[in-house]
């Protein structure tokens, strides 16, 4: 069993920045694909970027230039940088480890709020 857990959510405004990060239980070797999804209130879970073992990203397109997400192969931590936020970003992020076989983790969430 793999745990995750995410912080670094909080309070920012437009056009601020936060940086999130994911820590898992497992050193992230490259077998493991890491992503962060978000879910706005009162909105389905979407995906928003993610990190594969072998270095690859891939982002949503509302957040295509501004996020940012980086891992650490060596260690247990994945970053979500999030540069030039908007109201829309508002929602919960969620961290999700994904293994080679298919077998997922999921964090609880960390919040994220912007507001002026």
């Amino acid at each position: 069993q793999v745990h995750i857990v995410e912080s670094g959510g909080g309070l920012a405004q437009p056009g601020g920045s936060l940086r999130l990060s994911c820590t898992a239980s497992t050193t992230l070797h490259s077998v493991y694909t890491v992503g962060w999804y978000r879910q706005p209130p009162q909105r389905e879970r979407e995906f928003v970027a993610a990190k594969a073992g072998g270095g690859s990203t891939d982002y949503a397109d509302s957040v295509k230039g501004r996020f940012t997400i980086s891992r650490d192969n060596a260690g247990n931590t994945t970053f979500l940088q999030m540069n030039d936020l908007k109201l829309e970003d508002t929602a919960t992020y969620y961290c999700k480890l994904r293994r080679i076989d298919g077998v997922e983790w999921w964090g609880k969430g960390t919040q994220v709020t912007v507001s002026s």
